[in-house]
């Protein structure tokens, strides 16, 4: 049967002294999970804010994604069998 799940994304940015910062939150509604990343300016290179905010929200949201897929496998290997042939009850869900 085909459903539809929002979940909602918010990403923030912040500079400070060369380094910028990118949190990216994820909101299913019951749950969130946070993905962090940074980027630093080398002194010597031209200053262009845009890589910065690239690197660091990149980053950001490689963290959250394998946050995710983590989770996924743990549920994943929750639904298999246990020795005594019954299906394992899973930890499923995220943390929280």
């Amino acid at each position: 049967m085909p459903h539809t799940k929002e979940w909602k994304v918010h990403l923030y940015l912040s500079e400070d002294e060369g380094t910028t910062k990118a949190r990216v939150v994820l909101d299913t509604g019951t749950s969130s999970l946070t993905g962090h990343g940074a980027a630093r300016c080398n002194p010597a290179d031209r200053d262009v804010p845009e890589i910065g905010d690239e690197l660091a929200v990149g980053r950001a949201l490689h963290d959250l994604g394998r946050q995710l897929v983590t989770i996924a496998e743990r549920d994943i290997e929750g639904m298999g069998a246990s020795e005594t042939g019954r299906a394992a009850r899973p930890a499923a869900g995220w943390p929280g």
